[in-house]
């Protein structure tokens, strides 16, 4: 992105580099991972510039200790391979060198250069606007200009230990602004992930979107539809399971981006009465959160096979409706809804059967007499599909009773076990609103899922 393409009017992006020193940020360098130290400094040595970019800088700015440290260099992959042993150069769109430490990787990547690089063509675009293959290396001038948010467009020279902005990036982090770097109708033509990035970092970092950056994305939403269906899913993933979930899909929805991910989820969320469906996904996504908050695991198939669970219901039910049997049609519903999910976010068959698992459990905490119960407790996912039971019979969509049968046949010795399965003694059972299929009585929030 050249120079000129930027706004004249445009006070935080500035045309001109500024240099703020050590005593003006608040970077140490007992922040920064060890191994990103060894990177930069011995780049350094090798007479290479070498400075920490990214989302590493901008955390490191908010207090927060970052993921991961990315380097930009202007020295080559093959010459960054050439200092350290323990590299790979990896990526076909742009080539980046991963040097490895254990289990942390520091990715190195070459200065990117402009399109009016002499090198260009090895540019490739798409005619849609999209950048598909960009192995232009440039200089840290050019660099700065192919980033894309100004907060994520400042370096961290190890040199003197200053951080370097082209873009008032420092200004925009001061204020709590995420502004896209050049104009944002071009940048979200070049790469239509943008928009989603855009959502989810002003909701990570607390800050809001610049008019220019927010205004574009309503009518190029539809962009989204272009990109691979394997990179949308990793794009999910870290949406929907960083411990800002909730907040990150009603932005989403804002925006009109939800529906592009999501679009038959979407739809039952607009039809639906009473806003139930709504209503099971928020108490999902809030239980993610919590879970995350609180340092446990997440499993990306339970957020997953929340958020397509209505879905799933509106097919079951025209098959059922239509005279098929309730068992088959909820398992041609769920091929019918994940084959169409896939499409657009390409989920690994691990995780779809995941899916189904918790999908298919959800019928069978209804028999609670004989062998059932037992056979029901030993699944490899009975935890996730009773946490599943549970916030279903929080929203409305299953007996609370049945919770609590479950909840206390999970704890209970062998002879109440046997008690509670005999014939007669089963519990469960209040009567269902016939006009909503919903239970009328719901329960005090339960514990977190998964």
């Amino acid at each position: 992105m050249s120079l000129a393409a930027q706004s004249a009017d445009e006070p935080a992006v500035a045309n001109t580099v500024k240099i703020y020193p050590r005593s003006e940020h608040c970077i140490s360098r007992t922040q920064i991972s060890e191994n990103a130290l060894k990177v930069l400094t011995r780049l350094k040595k090798a007479d290479f510039e070498a400075y920490l970019v990214g989302g590493c800088v901008r955390d490191l700015l908010l207090g927060r200790e970052p993921k991961d440290f990315d380097v930009a260099t202007n020295a080559s992959p093959e010459q960054v391979k050439q200092i350290f042993r323990n590299c790979r150069i990896i990526g076909r769109r742009f080539r980046l060198a991963h040097v490895f430490f254990g289990r942390e990787i520091i990715e190195v990547a070459t200065f990117r250069g402009g399109a009016d690089n002499e090198e260009s063509d090895r540019q490739v675009v798409h005619e849609d606007g999209r950048l598909l293959r960009d192995n232009v290396f440039g200089t840290l001038e050019e660099d700065v200009w192919r980033r894309d948010f100004t907060v994520n467009a400042l370096y961290y020279n190890i040199r003197d230990f200053s951080v370097v902005d082209y873009t008032g990036g420092m200004q925009d982090h001061a204020a709590g602004v995420l502004r896209l770097i050049g104009d944002p109708e071009v940048r979200y033509r070049e790469d239509p992930v943008r928009m989603i990035r855009a959502i989810r970092f002003a909701v990570k970092l607390g800050f809001t979107l610049h008019p220019d950056t927010e205004k574009p994305i309503h009518a190029q939403a539809d962009l989204l539809k272009s990109i691979p269906s394997a990179r949308l899913y990793d794009e999910v993933l870290k949406l929907f399971l960083a411990g800002y979930g909730l907040q990150t899909f009603e932005m989403l929805r804002h925006y009109g981006l939800f529906g592009i991910l999501f679009p038959e989820t979407e739809r039952c969320l607009a039809t639906q009465e009473q806003d139930f469906p709504r209503l099971f996904l928020i108490r999902a996504l809030e239980n993610s959160d919590r879970r995350y908050n609180d340092g446990k695991t997440l499993t990306p198939y339970f957020l997953l096979a929340a958020l397509l669970w209505e879905p799933l219901q509106v097919v079951a039910q025209k098959r059922i409706g239509n005279g098929e049997n309730e068992t088959l049609a909820y398992q041609n519903a769920a091929n019918e809804v994940l084959a169409r999910q896939i499409k657009i976010t390409a989920m690994p068959r691990h995780i779809t059967q995941s899916m189904r698992d918790v999908w298919f459990m959800q019928p069978k905490f209804t028999r609670t007499v004989g062998t059932r119960p037992y056979r029901l407790l030993e699944q490899p996912k009975f935890r996730a599909a009773y946490d599943f039971f549970q916030l279903r019979a929080e929203t409305g969509g299953a007996d609370p009773q049945l919770v609590e049968w479950w909840a206390q046949f999970q704890e209970a010795d062998e002879e109440l076990r046997k008690q509670m399965t005999a014939a007669g003694k089963s519990g469960g059972g209040k009567p269902r609103n016939r006009k909503s299929g919903r239970y009328r009585s719901r329960t005090k929030p339960v514990a977190n899922p998964q």
